[in-house]
């Protein structure tokens, strides 16, 4: 067990609020254009000006907690390798725990003032690069809400448990909050699909989608929809729908088309990485069953430049519908070539 975790979580929360706030402030004072210019390219993705507010505050309160908890901090920004020992001095081997952070997860959505971003932070003892998304036992996602939004959430995972808040900026008022997903028994009439919010692949991804919903739901029919898809453009934004039950189902598979687009002399372009997916254990923990493509448990190592796929389902029945139907489009249109494929559980 990591040591001391209750206060560790009571830190973290701590430093989330302070992102959150330094972020929220910067999108107060400055325009869209200004948060939006590119200030580097980073191993993970493009860094942008809006991102380095939250490096800066990230960064500064890690330096003081890791005076208690010495730590590898993973996360994208903060040097050549995205690792980070502390304290100052401590090596990699000998540190205590292994903290992977994604500071901004939905930069364009936040920096353009379309939708909530989420600081998320994976907590796993430290095992030096074998330690895996497997091994994070504590986790914590933070909403970064619009400037016109007043309700921000919360939620964690402590000791195998969910906790939760919902903060209200304007009052100050903090109330419980419990993820509840979907308990549908159909994707008919829900949200739910397959990621493709940047270009390259999506033709194939939105054919894979089609041939899911087309098994499932049978072919569209004249002036009805049979389902309905959200392109959030933040996999802990899109952990969370799954998590209160407004999506039934989210497949990222972007790492899977890469053979595909080199035989098109094409490269693939941004995927999914474990920093994006380090608070995967929350949804799990909370009922979503989670896993990669081949249905099993993620294990993806905990750095910045491992693409990761996974699927989200909202509960067991969805997923023996659905499993069967993406493991098949996915084949049918070769992103997958295993022979085998195991049911997450």
């Amino acid at each position: 067990m990591i040591r001391d975790s209750a206060d560790l979580l009571t830190q973290l929360r701590a430093i989330h609020a302070d992102i959150r706030d330094a972020v929220i402030g910067a999108c107060a004072e400055k325009a869209a254009d200004d948060l939006a210019t590119p200030s580097g390219d980073e191993v993970g993705d493009t860094i942008y000006a809006i991102d380095r507010v939250s490096e800066t505050v990230l960064v500064e309160r890690f330096t003081s907690l890791a005076a208690r908890w010495s730590c590898v901090l993973v996360a994208e920004g903060i040097g050549a390798d995205g690792l980070m020992a502390l304290p100052s001095g401590t090596t990699g081997e000998e540190a205590e725990l292994r903290i992977i952070v994604d500071p901004i997860d939905g930069t364009r959505g936040i920096m353009y003032q379309k939708r909530s971003a989420w600081i998320l932070t994976g907590v796993a003892r430290n095992h030096g690069s074998r330690t895996t998304l497997a091994d994070i036992e504590l986790a914590l996602q933070t909403e970064i809400p619009l400037l016109k939004q007043h309700l921000c959430d919360s939620l964690w995972l402590l000791d195998g448990r969910v906790g939760g808040e919902r903060l209200d900026r304007l009052s100050g008022k903090r109330s419980r909050l419990a993820p509840h997903p979907s308990g549908a028994t159909t994707i008919a009439h829900g949200y739910g699909g397959l990621a493709r919010f940047v270009p390259g692949g999506r033709d194939v991804l939105a054919a894979v989608d089609d041939a899911v919903v087309e098994r499932l739901l049978g072919p569209v029919q004249a002036g009805r929809a049979l389902a309905f898809e959200d392109q959030y453009i933040s996999t802990g934004g899109q952990l969370y729908e799954l998590m209160m039950g407004h999506d039934r189902w989210i497949a990222d598979v972007r790492p899977l088309l890469e053979p595909l687009l080199r035989q098109r002399g094409r490269e693939l372009g941004l995927a999914c990485h474990s920093y994006d997916l380090c608070t995967e254990s929350i949804a799990r923990a909370a009922g979503v069953i989670v896993s990669d493509e081949r249905g099993q448990r993620l294990t993806a190592p905990l750095d910045v430049i491992t693409g990761v796929s996974w699927v989200g389902i909202a509960n067991a029945q969805l997923r023996d519908q659905l499993w069967p139907a993406l493991r098949d489009a996915l084949r049918d249109h070769g992103l997958l070539t295993e022979s085998t494929t195991s049911v997450a559980r």
